[in-house]
């Protein structure tokens, strides 16, 4: 007769389990979480970089912004503002998915936080010091990720005029500078992490690397394209007239 690998008191644990604590629902929150993290992280990288096209003058921007809002399907050539409201809209739904599988590992008592200062203090793991700055950024992108997300949703017009109006009259770059860094963090260290979870790749310490100069890349273009548009604000005068092509 084959012997019981866990002990009596285990299996009964593992038995009465209930919610995320049960090894089956424990292991789809891994995997929800994991999907939606890729997903978010996916989708910060195109982000950036259809901000970034800025910085090759208004007309690209323009075209660009046109474009996401499917101005292709218009006779005008106009986009549709209420795509952005739609699709921010659903991404405000990935996030709080995202955040409520992501608090089931964050820790919610103090001695628990120093536990964890007094790991990386004395055992300064490379993987533990990420894994701390992801819940710090995440922290932080739990308040400010919705307060972005919710603009769009309200006052979805976007343009190079009507971007950079918001970014410098209404005082929109405070949040940005905030939100960039803590974004970027967390969403590249969080694919590095997910690739090394799941088994992607066995090349750890070159994936790492590799993650940091990509962290450093989207920076310098999220950086740049902020400055951009805070050019741009600066020598509008209000009311801001939305851009118009060839003018």
């Amino acid at each position: 007769m084959a012997a019981n690998p866990l002990p009596a008191k285990a299996v009964m644990s593992s038995n009465n389990a209930k919610g995320f604590s049960h090894p089956i629902w424990a292991a789809r929150a891994d995997r929800l979480q994991s999907a939606t993290g890729v997903l978010l992280g996916l989708f910060l990288i195109m982000h950036l970089h259809f901000e970034s096209s800025i910085l090759f003058g208004k007309e690209a921007f323009y075209q660009v912004a046109q474009f996401l809002e499917g101005g292709i399907f218009s006779e005008t050539g106009h986009g549709y503002p209420i795509l952005t409201q739609i699709f921010s809209t659903f991404m405000l739904l990935i996030v709080i998915v995202h955040a409520v599988f992501a608090l089931r590992r964050f820790p919610t008592q103090i001695g628990q936080w120093r536990a964890l200062r007094q790991q990386m203090k004395f055992l300064p793991h490379e993987d533990t010091k990420i894994w701390f700055w992801q819940m710090v950024t995440g922290f932080l992108l739990f308040f400010l990720v919705p307060v972005h997300l919710f603009a769009m949703m309200t006052n979805p017009e976007i343009g190079p005029h009507l971007s950079a109006e918001r970014v410098v009259h209404q005082n929109v770059w405070m949040l940005y500078v905030l939100l960039l860094p803590a974004v970027t963090v967390h969403a590249i260290f969080g694919l590095y992490r997910v690739s090394i979870k799941w088994g992607l790749t066995t090349q750890r310490f070159a994936l790492l690397k590799l993650a940091k100069v990509i962290l450093a890349y989207l920076m310098v273009l999220g950086v740049a394209s902020l400055v951009a548009y805070i050019i741009i604000g600066r020598s509008l005068s209000l009311p801001v007239v939305p851009f118009v092509p060839g003018s």
